[in-house]
């Protein structure tokens, strides 16, 4: 019969651990296992965070809970970053923005230097930027380009390579004239018509150039949703953005829209001032946005336009359709993403969705590893690779 917590260290001993630390004990942990040292620290970093009501226990002569102040929040910001690995701490940040209500407290330039930065950060600071004094500014700044610069680190080299092959495959042609021959792939593209008694390929097939098909630029339209609900998608496409824009084979527009429309095309060369020029929250009118793409489109049958949003459209739907279906048959190849982020599928309007895949413009979510490869298809009107949703 166990009379007190117990203080072992076998395999026994180590599960008990890791159900006490799970179920943040109290008498209704069952476990009996008494914590001490970094392991009492860091269940009670936990606690502050996921305690009874969310701010902590009052429980069994312990206290805990984070408050509004920003010296204690600061404090808990430093301990999980020590007892956790960053991929856990950017999560139970998350957690606390949202359970805790410390959105307010990102205002102040000591929080925001002590927070691990990531995608779901950025977020909010652009959710808070017209609230956010000029003090802070310049640090919310440096945090987002420091996520800004490692995305860019990520996802810049493989974009950059596969669109170009996209791009260049897409210009070749298959009738060329002698001097736009591309002997190279000409060669390899016959090997299999070798014929060894002359020691010679027979080229049933020239592959050349297509030194005009280059001359006319594909262009690519980024429509993105600047709803609250797309904050991680907006992060995203403003840096593959940045990245396409780098490319002089493409001619990039960048637009977001709530009920308004902004174009940020001028801001590409820096996603950092694009994303400080968005407006995150507020209503959706996919189709006033289509409309203001659709009227900077200048050569429909090189033109890909990518519509990244959750489909509630609090414009007027029919006319979204319309529109939708008028750049298709002008040659357009459009796409529509859900989300452009690694966190699955979001909550979107089904029946939207449905509508536009009766168009064939099929709406899924991608993640930013995938995008590279739906761009590419789009570029070369191949069959988009939609992931399987299961």
């Amino acid at each position: 019969m166990t009379t007190g917590p117990t203080t072992s260290t076998g395999p026994a001993d180590e599960r008990l651990r890791r159900w006490r630390l799970v179920l943040g004990g109290e008498r209704a942990d069952g476990t009996g296992h008494a914590l001490a040292g970094r392991d009492a620290a860091m269940d009670g970093a936990l606690a502050a965070l996921y305690g009874s009501g969310g701010r902590g226990r009052q429980e069994g002569g312990r206290s805990a809970g984070l408050g509004a102040s920003a010296p204690s929040v600061a404090r808990w910001l430093g301990d999980i970053r020590s007892y956790f690995p960053s991929s856990v701490v950017q999560v139970m940040q998350r957690d606390a923005i949202d359970r805790l209500g410390l959105a307010a407290l990102l205002l102040e330039p000591e929080m925001l230097e002590a927070v691990e930065a990531d995608v779901h950060l950025v977020g909010t600071l652009l959710s808070l930027n017209k609230t956010m004094p000029e003090t802070t500014k310049e640090t919310a700044r440096a945090v987002v380009r420091k996520v800004v610069e490692q995305l860019e680190k990520r996802l810049a080299s493989r974009t950059r390579a596969t669109l170009t092959g996209a791009l260049d495959r897409s210009a070749r042609v298959s009738r060329p004239r002698h001097h736009d021959i591309d002997w190279n792939r000409t060669i390899a593209a016959n090997l299999k018509h070798y014929l060894p008694e002359y020691r010679t390929i027979v080229p049933e097939r020239l592959v050349g150039y297509g030194r005009a098909a280059r001359s006319v630029k594909k262009e690519v339209v980024l429509c993105i949703d600047q709803s609250g609900s797309m904050a991680a998608s907006v992060v995203y496409a403003s840096v593959f953005g940045a990245v396409l824009a780098s490319m002089p084979s493409l001619s990039t527009r960048l637009v977001v829209f709530d009920t308004a429309v902004v174009d940020l095309t001028d801001q590409l060369d820096d996603p950092v001032d694009v994303l400080f020029g968005t407006q995150l929250g507020g209503g959706t009118d996919i189709n006033r946005a289509l409309a203001y793409c659709q009227s900077r489109i200048t050569t429909p049958a090189e033109t890909v336009v990518v519509l990244i949003s959750d489909l509630y459209e609090g414009g007027i739907r029919d006319e979204m359709l319309k529109r939708v279906a008028a750049m298709q048959a002008s040659g357009v190849r459009f796409v529509t993403l859900l989300a452009l982020s690694d966190e699955g599928a979001p909550a979107y309007d089904r029946e939207h969705a449905a509508a536009l895949a009766a168009l064939g413009a099929p709406a899924f979510a991608c993640t930013p590893d995938l995008f590279p490869d739906v761009m590419a298809a789009a570029l070369e009107k191949r069959p988009l690779p939609i992931p399987d949703p299961r």
